[in-house]
């Protein structure tokens, strides 16, 4: 089912200090991100998966919906309005492990980002 909460991402200054705060304070467990542990981190939760990267101090949490199809969703996007902020990830490495990814702005303006998850297997 497409539109559900599927993946989170926290942005921080520094991921390896980040992981383990949120390790200590939540129970965490992280994997190396697509780009290695010095710049993020995969994130396993009871909930919904996630993740952390570094770069990005004071950001805000991004909170992704689930879609079947990222480009069919980002062309709906702007044909209602909508902003499509990032253009998905290229990297196959990164879309076999963690799928794709776009952040967007809805017609008013307010943040949200649409994923598609990994193929199968």
């Amino acid at each position: 089912m497409a539109g559900e909460p599927h993946w989170f991402e926290l942005g921080v200054e520094d991921a390896t200090r980040a992981r383990e705060f949120y390790g200590t304070l939540f129970g965490w467990e992280f994997e190396p991100g697509p780009s290695g542990e010095a710049t993020g981190f995969g994130i396993s939760t009871a909930g919904i998966a996630g993740g952390l990267h570094s770069g990005d101090r004071g950001a805000s949490p991004y909170l992704f919906f689930k879609v079947d199809d990222l480009d069919a969703a980002l062309a709906q996007v702007s044909e209602l309005g909508g902003r499509v902020e990032s253009e998905p990830d290229v990297d196959p490495d990164s879309e076999t492990r963690f799928g794709r990814f776009a952040l967007c702005r809805d017609d008013q303006g307010s943040a949200f980002g649409l994923h598609q998850a990994p193929p199968a297997g």
